[in-house]
């Protein structure tokens, strides 16, 4: 018998879709972004299966990770063009 209930990756997966979805109803200036979140959605559901138990907590752990890295990025890029 197979699984009666789907597993967090699968939960992560199938909300991330919907989302993808849902972007396509935005205004069309937003529509990138809400595929960029349906992206980063996806990026650590492997990460997010070990340890969350609900997809959306695992949506939300990965969507955080993904922008904390961006704004460290920009960050670090800023530094280097104030301090040669």
């Amino acid at each position: 018998m197979g699984r009666t209930f789907p597993s967090v990756r699968q939960g992560v997966n199938s909300t991330a879709d919907r989302w993808a979805r849902s972007a396509r109803a935005l205004k069309k200036e937003d529509q990138r972004y809400g595929e960029q979140l349906a992206i980063l959605a996806k990026m650590h559901s492997s990460e997010a299966f070990v340890a969350c138990d609900d997809p959306l907590e695992g949506v939300n752990f990965s969507v955080f990770v993904e922008i904390l890295k961006r704004l460290d990025k920009l960050e670090a890029d800023k530094r280097e063009h104030v301090d040669p």
